[in-house]
């Protein structure tokens, strides 16, 4: 499932012809990407991963995790009931101690159980940004200047992806060293 839908999208652009139906699926298409970069993996989905690890805890490269659904390395498998997960971080420790240096293959249930409005809220947002690339000042309100600019960088930033956006997304940033 989408982060956003088509239907979603147009409404939020106000389209009701389907003349940019194609092209605009490109847009939506490339906002889950955006999105997870700042807070992880939103949508559930299955991910493997093969991390190197050792001592208390294995990180995951794709955080936040629901449920690690078999993990393997070394030759051994660890039963998922033996594993202690924090989610948000994408940490996983065991409950016999330490893991042993080396190489393991997590297979995991990334994601949140619910999607929080304030993300979706950020993706409509962002893409509304970004589909104005499309069409420049055709839709700027009378009087001129709106802060909608896609011409105008945020210093140190880029205008991809507009500070309103940034500011919605922050309560659910990746936790420091996570990306």
């Amino acid at each position: 499932m989408a982060l956003v839908t088509l239907s979603e999208a147009k409404r939020q652009l106000d389209i009701e012809s389907t003349s940019h139906d194609v092209e605009l699926q490109l847009y939506v298409d490339s906002l889950d990407a955006v999105i997870e970069g700042y807070v992880g993996v939103v949508e559930q989905r299955a991910v493997t991963d093969t991390v190197s690890g050792g001592g208390p805890a294995l990180s995951v490269l794709h955080p936040p995790v629901l449920a690690v659904t078999a993990l393997t390395g070394g030759g051994v498998s660890y039963p998922a009931d033996t594993l202690a997960v924090d989610g948000p971080a994408g940490l996983i420790s065991r409950s016999g101690g330490a893991w042993p240096a080396g190489r393991y293959t997590v297979t995991y249930t990334a994601g949140r159980a619910v999607v929080p409005p304030t993300i979706k809220l950020a993706a409509l947002i962002l893409l509304q940004h970004l589909w104005r690339t499309q069409y420049g000042a055709t839709r700027v309100p009378v009087g001129g200047a709106d802060d909608w600019s896609v011409t105008d960088p945020v210093p140190g930033f880029g205008y991809a992806v507009p500070n309103r956006v940034l500011q919605l997304l922050e309560p659910f940033k990746l936790p420091p060293g996570v990306a």
